[in-house]
């Protein structure tokens, strides 16, 4: 079966290009030049993946994610931004909105298509394959996609939900940063530390500071 990709630029020509080299590959792609018209293919189509200029008139690609993340059709739909843009805030918004990854500009073709594929291998990756996991006040339903602290549920970023979801999988094992990395980010991607440490803190405001310990130097453990 035929991945459906949605390309949203507001740069014709970048629209185009991209068009080109991903069909070529045979997926089948649609395309959207502003944030609204991105949301409403998005909806019509329901792509597996979704690559989003960030800098887009009318919404731009950081609000179109979150959005889409706040519909329960698209919370296992890959979501990558385009961007020129480098600065750590930037990634760091983009992932707190729920994107898996930043293709940045000019973008090359093969590097395009890796990363595509890449993505789309990891969409059913076994992070999704763990079912109900529960640790005292904790639990955290795989199948749907949620976490709950006492009963009452709890509002995770997508990196943040599969950042806890990773650890709490195997609650006896040490991870270190680079493992993490892989794990939720992808080899392709770099991210810098200060990334995962903001996601593990947004992770404890949330769920408390017990449940996962910090291993100095070293990385982090599930703790239950």
């Amino acid at each position: 079966m035929k991945h459906k990709i949605l390309v949203a630029d507001d740069e014709p020509d970048i629209l185009e290009f991209l068009e080109y080299n991903l069909k070529k590959e045979g997926f089948i792609v649609s395309t959207a030049s502003n944030g609204s018209n991105a949301i409403e293919l998005a909806e019509k189509e329901n792509p597996d993946l979704i690559l989003l200029d960030i800098m887009m008139p009318e919404i731009d690609g950081i609000e179109v994610c979150r959005e889409l993340r706040s519909r329960k059709k698209f919370s296992r739909t890959i979501i990558a931004f385009l961007t020129a843009r480098t600065e750590d805030y930037s990634q760091i918004a983009g992932f707190d909105v729920g994107g898996d990854d930043y293709i940045t500009k000019p973008v090359r073709p093969r590097v395009l298509v890796s990363r595509v594929k890449a993505l789309l291998r990891r969409k059913d990756s076994n992070l999704e394959n763990i079912d109900v996991l529960t640790y005292g006040d904790l639990t955290i339903d795989t199948g749907n996609i949620a976490v709950k602290m006492n009963g009452k549920p709890i509002s995770l970023a997508k990196k943040e939900y599969e950042v806890l979801v990773l650890l709490a999988s195997k609650p006896a094992k040490v991870f270190t940063r680079q493992e993490i990395f892989v794990q939720v980010w992808g080899t392709d991607l770099i991210v810098g530390e200060r990334t995962i440490d903001v996601h593990i803190r947004k992770i404890r405001e949330k769920i408390g500071n017990d449940y996962i310990k910090t291993l100095k130097g070293i990385g982090y453990k599930f703790n239950y």
